[in-house]
C-alpha cells in the first residue's frame, strides 16, 4: 500500500514482460511440447526455445527501433567474446544431438533428419 503509482506501474510492466515471454515460449515456440524423460535433453530443449525467443526479440527490436544495440550487446558479452554466436549454436546442437542419440538410440541418418528439421 505504500508504493507510489509510478512504482506500481513500473513493477507491473516488468511482470507483464515476463508473462508475454512465457506465453510466447509456450504457445508459439513449443516450450510445452517436450515429452522426454532426460533432464539433459529437457534442459537443451528449454535452451533452444529461449534462444529462439532471444533471436526473435532482437529481430523485432531491429525492425521497430532505429537505435543500435551493438555497443550494448558488446559490453554485455565482453567476457565471452572468444565464442561466437555460430560456435555457441553449433555446441548446443551437438549436445542436443548427442543426447537424442543416447536417449532414443537414434541412427546417424535420423540425427541428420532431426538437425535439418531444426535448422
Amino acid at each position: 500500500m505504500s508504493l507510489s503509482e509510478e512504482e506500481i506501474i513500473r513493477l507491473y510492466g516488468r511482470r507483464w514482460d515476463i508473462e508475454v515471454f512465457f506465453k510466447t515460449c509456450k504457445s508459439y515456440l513449443h516450450l510445452r511440447s517436450y515429452h522426454g524423460l532426460s533432464y539433459d535433453a529437457l534442459t537443451a530443449h528449454v535452451a533452444f526455445v529461449f534462444t529462439r525467443y532471444m533471436m526473435l526479440s532482437v529481430t523485432k527490436r531491429k525492425d521497430e527501433d532505429e537505435r543500435a544495440i551493438g555497443e550494448l550487446f558488446y559490453l554485455m558479452v565482453k567476457e565471452i567474446a572468444d565464442v561466437t554466436f555460430q560456435q555457441s549454436m553449433m555446441i548446443l546442437q551437438e549436445v542436443m544431438l548427442a543426447s537424442i542419440k543416447t536417449v532414443f538410440h537414434a541412427t546417424d541418418k535420423q540425427l541428420q533428419v532431426i538437425a535439418q528439421d531444426f535448422v
